[in-house]
């Protein structure tokens, strides 16, 4: 297993780490994929452990998986080479070659996003409802997913004097390849980091503003713009960003900057018409109440059960 040594030479921090967690039968199972795994796992849990908080159907969550995990993986995937065509057109093969990267979180949460609007629309369940429950769990992934990029070094930023900047052979190789006009010893900008801190924070807002609001899609929109202003920010200092064929427009910094103007005006509209966020069908709280139901009559018999047993018994 080959080691990349990572520094910090302003806080004297040096961690040696590798992409490769560990080896099965000649397989190698990568940290990004282990760690992206750990964190819609996380993320699941504890959505179903708030939906009995909530009163929310944990049904309708994991029927929520199930579209939205394949779909935003397809979403991600289908982003990334959309704005990569020239490199994917040499040779298509490359397109089902996912485990050499190429998944972007906007795709991903957008195709997730429409999957579920599909679903909801199929089953005439309120979307709203939906949307503004699960989006709460959406930046905890993104938050813990964005530490795979440090395993395989990379979504790193521009170079900088700032102490916790970071460099290795990896860093130092891509800038001397791809960014000739940056000094490749100089430490970059951790801009995944930036990121999952950001994302932690938000998923602290949005658990305050799902708690809070009544209007339909405000937490969901909170979401996009805290993400949007975040991520616009620190796109700037990428040094690996996808751009607008023959354009220097970063795509993910025009696609924020379109999302904070739309989150903004859907919550200046819902609270301008008190548009307040609709309710479930009550089929699905009857569905769970059901299954409830037959639980509970057969947690009663085997009481009864046992009671007779012990009277028998004496």
């Amino acid at each position: 297993m080959n080691y990349t040594e990572v520094k910090f030479p302003g806080l004297g921090i040096n961690i040696d780490i590798s992409p490769v967690a560990f080896n099965i039968g000649g397989f190698e199972v990568y940290w990004y994929g282990i760690i992206i795994a750990a964190a819609m796992l996380l993320a699941i849990f504890l959505g179903v452990k708030d939906s009995k908080k909530l009163n929310f159907p944990t049904s309708l969550i994991y029927d929520f998986i199930l579209v939205a995990i394949p779909v935003g993986i397809i979403g991600a995937r289908a982003y990334f080479i959309l704005f990569n065509l020239e490199y994917y057109s040499q040779d298509w093969s490359r397109v089902v070659d996912t485990r050499s990267g190429g998944l972007a979180i906007y795709g991903g949460v957008l195709g997730a996003a429409l999957g579920a609007y599909i679903m909801c629309k199929i089953r005439k369940i309120s979307f709203t409802a939906l949307a503004d429950y699960v989006i709460v769990y959406v930046p905890l992934a993104q938050a813990i997913g964005r530490w795979g990029n440090f395993f395989n070094q990379e979504a790193f930023g521009t170079t900088t004097n700032l102490p916790w900047g970071m460099t290795s052979s990896t860093v130092v190789s891509y800038l001397t390849t791809h960014c000739p006009a940056l000094d490749a010893n100089c430490p970059v900008h951790p801009t995944f980091l930036y990121e999952s801190l950001a994302d932690f924070a938000l998923f602290i807002i949005l658990y305050i503003v799902r708690k809070r609001s009544k209007y339909a899609f405000e937490t969901a929109s909170v979401y996009f713009l805290g993400y949007g202003f975040a991520r616009f920010f620190i796109e700037g200092l990428r040094t690996d960003s996808l751009y607008i064929a023959s354009t220097n427009i970063r795509v993910s910094q025009l696609l924020s900057f379109v999302l904070c103007i739309v989150s903004v005006a859907i919550i200046l509209i819902v609270h301008a018409k008190g548009i307040t966020r609709r309710k479930l069908p009550k089929r699905l709280y009857e569905q769970e109440g059901s299954k409830a139901g037959k639980t509970d009559k057969a947690s009663k018999k085997e009481e009864t059960a046992e009671e007779t047993s012990d009277e028998i018994s004496e």
